[in-house]
């Protein structure tokens, strides 16, 4: 086969994967319980060697490609190069596809946790809501000075969320990711964008600007993509698990989470203490130095992203953790009922 038969068949494999369905309890099966927990130990333990964001590399490293591509195409004139740049980049967008497949997109095919775990759709009601959401104030007003004693550590969040993953049925062979920074922290920054995974190199990314108070469960949250939970409901209800496992800097910064998503049966003005208030404070303010358009344009694009990979509610999804915290049934030691 010559070459260019041979960026043909990665251009039809990489289609093939994109459309043909996939059974959800096959992939569960062979590839995210089998296949993709020891390929994730192993890059991401590789990756946490390198005390910079491999992520970096690998999207600099395209934006020169493509400048160079750009550049030596002018010589085939205006037509003839503009086709030969959207031939090329079509067969290097496929074939990055299918190693974004092999190395963690699967595991947007999988079975959604909702079928794995024992859900009781009655339990979600607009007065489970509120209390949800009264609970989670009167963790913050309760454990506020815990919060702010010490400087956040992960040592005491790794076990909190092994001890979550596995309870969930997951592999104890986790590695998870080491916090780094990114050039596109500037990005993140302006777009509100918390953290990321990368899904290449299966990298933990934070934004540069993080209170120390929302970095566990943000930190949690990539854990658990890392741990192959794809879906951002999912992400979140694991990170929110793990959170109630650890300190009372990791309850709190789940529940500075949970209020977004459920408020209270009372204004935060008034349900919440000064220094929560002032947390939350701070966290507005950054939001209005962010940029409107960015966090627009990244919205979007994150939400079809999303759909493209068969999450039907796209950016919804995130609002989806409040569902399955409250429908999911409990045993007395506070572990989801697995079926």
């Amino acid at each position: 086969m010559n070459r260019r038969g041979a960026w043909a068949a990665v251009v039809v494999l990489a289609l093939l994967w994109a459309l043909v369905p996939l059974p959800a309890d096959l992939v569960e099966r062979w590839y995210s319980r089998r296949l993709y927990p020891p390929l994730q130990q192993a890059l991401t333990t590789l990756s946490n060697v390198v005390p910079f964001a491999l992520f970096d590399v690998l999207w600099i490293g395209a934006v020169a490609a493509t400048a160079i591509l750009v550049y030596r195409s002018r010589h085939h004139g205006w037509l003839k190069g503009t086709v030969h740049v959207g031939v090329v980049l079509t067969c290097a967008a496929a074939a990055v596809y299918l190693v974004f497949l092999a190395t963690w997109g699967l595991n947007y095919r999988r079975l959604p946790l909702s079928d794995k775990l024992v859900f009781d759709q009655t339990r979600i009601t607009a007065e489970a809501h509120a209390a949800l959401g009264d609970r989670a104030i009167a963790t913050l007003n309760a454990e506020y000075a815990k919060a702010h004693e010490r400087p956040l550590y992960l040592e005491g969040l790794y076990p909190a969320f092994v001890a979550a993953h596995t309870a969930l049925g997951g592999s104890p062979r986790l590695a998870t990711g080491r916090p780094k920074t990114t050039l596109l922290g500037w990005y993140f920054h302006k777009a509100s964008i918390a953290g990321m995974t990368d899904p290449f190199f299966l990298e933990t990314l934070l934004a540069p600007d993080l209170l120390d108070v929302e970095r566990p469960f943000v930190i949690a949250h990539e854990w658990a993509h890392l741990a192959g939970y794809a879906d951002e409901a999912e992400a979140n209800f694991v990170a929110y698990l793990a959170c109630q496992r650890g300190t009372p800097g990791d309850r709190y910064s789940a529940a500075l989470m949970l209020i977004g998503y459920a408020p209270g049966t009372r204004p935060l003005r008034g349900a919440l203490d000064v220094g929560p208030q002032i947390d939350l404070y701070a966290i507005q303010t950054r939001y209005r130095h962010t940029s409107g358009l960015l966090r627009f344009a990244a919205r979007e694009s994150y939400d079809k992203y999303l759909k493209a990979n068969r999450v039907e509610k796209g950016i919804e999804s995130y609002d989806a953790v409040v569902q399955l915290i409250l429908g999911t049934t409990l045993d007395a030691q506070g572990n989801p009922r697995v079926r």
